[in-house]
């Protein structure tokens, strides 16, 4: 067994998926006996009151560190602003928690034998990095996107020397890495590209509790609660962000007009948030309907209500990032559109499990066409999405993966 600790920018009780992937890899690590430790941030991204409740944060040093526990492991927190939309007070945000996270690795959670260390952002290698100097014990970098690669497809990152900068910083960390988990095979090619040792590199996807989520009935709370029972649902629930082509799904919406019984449900938050909801202001949709973040109790009852789900990436993006959603949306045995590259590990997932519909990214007449099919055949979109949900079962189970970190973690203890 080993002394894990968990170096990470969200963790319960912050409701963003990703929080949701590391808390329930903690918790799997735990129950099979090893002693984890977590460093991470204020709940900032999604913040639920109820798990607030359940997880309540105790002070540590005043208004910088708090401390909670969840399921037996001690949880420490730097404090950070609730997420905003701009960039660069982002940049400011994680400054601050390496900063606090780093400080309270040399001093409070100082015994362990192995970091885990999942990305984004890109700079949290460089506080792993700093614990490993002082502690002499090396860490796991764990990528779920590859940057300074997204920013550079987004244009949110454009200065050729900064470029430079970040990928300079991105070699610096793949190096000091004892071990880099990629969660695709074509991730894994993309390092390999990059010049990193096939050697470091292991592949290990994402998972989903496949538990929790499951074919649930198509009339429930959330349908009833925003008169749904008798649409047919075409739904995209998570990050409200700048990866995704929300500009086509705004498109489609306004050509499908004509299918009486449709209706677009989006539902989430996010840096885009704003700019979506002024646009909708601007041309109000009829027959596109826009939530707030739903807590994470009513996850089985918003996917149940879908009749088709979306996963819009945008131009370029999905080389870099693996949208986990996509496994939710198969466990709930309901079918996908993704808008994602042709040569892409999206894509791909999509043709193999068979679970839906792969359509280039930002190319309205394509998700229309994709949305017109799924409805005029219905049965056959429901076909779609149980075969998704018996493919992730076989592949994507949170067992079935997390006994994978096991069995890594414990090289670092023997």
């Amino acid at each position: 067994m080993a002394k894990v600790l968990f170096l990470t920018l969200v963790f319960a009780p912050d409701g963003v998926s990703t929080s949701v992937l590391m808390t329930e890899l903690a918790q799997e690590l735990s129950q099979k006996g090893h002693e984890i430790t977590v460093l991470t941030t204020t709940p900032h991204y999604n913040v639920e009151p109820e798990a607030r409740a359940q997880q309540p944060l105790q002070c540590k040093w005043g208004k910088w560190l708090y401390e909670s526990e969840k399921d037996g492991m001690p949880v420490y927190h730097a404090s950070i602003p609730v997420k905003g939309s701009r960039v660069g007070a982002r940049l400011l945000d994680y400054i601050r928690f390496h900063a606090i996270s780093t400080l309270a690795g040399l001093t409070i959670a100082r015994d362990f034998d192995v970091m885990f260390v999942p990305s984004p952002p890109l700079t949290i290698g460089l506080s792993a990095w700093i614990l490993r100097l002082f502690r002499r014990k090396p860490f796991i970098y764990n990528v779920q996107e590859i940057y300074p690669d997204v920013a550079v497809s987004l244009g949110v990152l454009k200065h050729q020397g900064m470029i430079r900068f970040f990928e300079g910083m991105e070699r610096f960390i793949y190096k000091r890495a004892q071990v880099i988990t990629v969660i695709s095979e074509r991730f894994r090619q993309r390092l390999l590209a990059k010049g990193v040792a096939d050697e470091k590199l292991r592949v290990i996807p994402n998972f989903v509790d496949t538990d929790f989520m499951q074919l649930g009935e198509r009339q429930n709370p959330f349908s009833e609660a925003h008169g749904l029972n008798d649409s047919f649902v075409v739904l995209y629930a998570g990050n409200i962000g700048l990866t995704q082509g929300f500009e086509t799904i705004i498109s489609a919406a306004r050509q499908l007009q004509d299918i009486a019984d449709l209706r677009f449900v989006i539902v989430g938050d996010g840096t885009r948030r704003s700019w979506l909801e002024g646009e909708l202001a601007a041309e109000p949709l009829p027959n596109l309907l826009l939530l707030p973040y739903q807590p994470r109790s009513m996850v089985p009852h918003i996917y149940a209500t879908a009749d088709l789900c979306l996963v819009p990436l945008k131009k370029g993006t999905a080389q870099e990032t693996f949208p986990s959603k996509i496994y939710t949306i198969m466990a709930a045995a309901r079918p996908v559109v993704a808008t994602a590259d042709p040569d892409s590990e999206l894509a791909w997932l999509v043709g193999e499990a068979g679970c839906g519909w792969a359509a280039p990214p930002d190319d309205v007449d394509a998700m229309v066409a994709a949305i017109r099919e799924a409805s005029a055949q219905r049965a056959d979109a429901c076909q779609r999405g149980q075969q998704g949900r018996r493919y992730v079962v076989e592949h994507h189970s949170r067992q079935a993966v997390t006994g994978q970190y096991d069995a890594l973690i414990r090289e670092f203890a023997d």
